[in-house]
């Protein structure tokens, strides 16, 4: 059998020692060998996919097909037909059948990301494919068997969004036979380093360098230090991004965390208490407070400027926020800003 961890610069995200990563790699051994859907859960960074691939590649299934697809990046007719097929005929521009990333998938993996983006009615036909492992392509009458274990994976919160409505609570049921965690950055501060020095390295050699001079103390105290809210995937682009700014022979002492920082940024309209040094949306806070309350303002505040920026569209609003569309949609209801009156959900 192959080594679990996926070649080249993927490899990066499964270095680690400390407590937390461990687990979680143990727990995605154990659940390997269960021929069973899992659904890897954790914060953008955090290396879902890699876990994704740790499982297939430890499972029976390692010599069959290891399939990906990122569920939000395409509209809801675009990802059924990814997922399923379509025949010839089957609409405008379909001038010939198209396999699907089931069928692809057949007898290996299929890894479903961003799987809380995905549409009701979507969701209804991943339901049947992972219950009794059949489809029918858009546009045909057939029904196809395959033999395929899926891996979802999410950073939002799909308990929640059962409750909310915008997510079938039997597919997850189906699809949570197991459910690992992948931890973020900041609970592994002990892996920092280790991950930074092996970025620094792989760059070093990709710009032409005999070797990496190492990190200074206080680069070193400013990489364990800082909160890396963009996880390992933040990390690689600073360390890269430091290294990069540094001459060959002299170690990393300026680690540059925000690449538009300059003294020459161009100004931009600050509020009076901003220009004391206060975000305005701080400002506003008194301590003691309800945080809760706060950060519930604060969210339906951000909502509420991307749909004036959206002018209302919510499909347009929602990237506005980092959020998917049917994730903006349960913000929506969660803070009840949607109207009383029952109208068609959509675009």
């Amino acid at each position: 059998m192959p080594d679990p961890r996926p070649s080249g610069t993927e490899t990066t995200a499964m270095l680690g020692e400390s407590t937390a990563f461990l687990d979680l790699l143990e727990h995605t051994s154990r659940v390997a060998a269960v021929n069973k859907p899992v659904l890897v859960i954790g914060e953008r960074g955090t290396g879902k996919e890699l876990i994704a691939a740790r499982l297939h590649y430890l499972s029976s299934r390692w010599e069959a097909p290891l399939v990906k697809l990122n569920c939000a990046t395409l509209t809801e007719a675009l990802l059924e037909t990814e997922l399923f097929g379509h025949e010839a005929g089957a609409f405008t521009g379909a001038s010939r059948r198209h396999i699907g990333r089931f069928e692809q998938a057949h007898g290996g993996t299929l890894f479903l990301d961003e799987l809380a983006t995905v549409s009701l009615r979507v969701q209804e036909k991943i339901l049947r494919a992972v219950e009794y492992g059949q489809f029918e392509r858009v546009g045909g009458s057939e029904t196809l068997s395959v033999d395929v274990r899926i891996v979802g994976a999410t950073n939002g919160d799909l308990p929640a969004a059962v409750r909310a409505g915008t997510f079938r609570a039997d597919l997850l049921d189906r699809l949570a036979f197991d459910v690992l965690t992948v931890p973020p950055l900041r609970a592994r501060t002990g892996d920092v380093m280790q991950l930074a020095e092996h970025f620094a390295v792989n760059i070093s050699r990709e710009l032409g360098r005999d070797l990496f001079a190492g990190f200074s103390e206080s680069a070193r105290a400013a990489l364990v230090r800082y909160p890396w809210p963009g996880n390992v995937r933040e990390l690689k682009n600073v360390v890269e991004r430091s290294v990069h700014r540094t001459p060959a022979d002299e170690p990393v002492d300026t680690i540059v965390f925000d690449p538009f920082a300059s003294a020459f940024r161009p100004a931009v309209e600050t509020a009076p208490d901003a220009e004391q040094g206060t975000p305005p949306e701080q400002a506003s806070i008194r301590l003691p407070c309800d945080i809760k309350t706060e950060l519930a303002r604060l969210e339906i505040d951000l909502v509420q400027r991307a749909l004036v920026e959206a002018r209302h569209n919510q499909v347009e609003a929602a990237p506005l926020l980092g959020l998917g569309y049917h994730q903006l949609r349960a913000l929506l209801r969660k803070h009840g800003m949607v109207k009383s009156r029952r109208r068609r959900e959509g675009p």
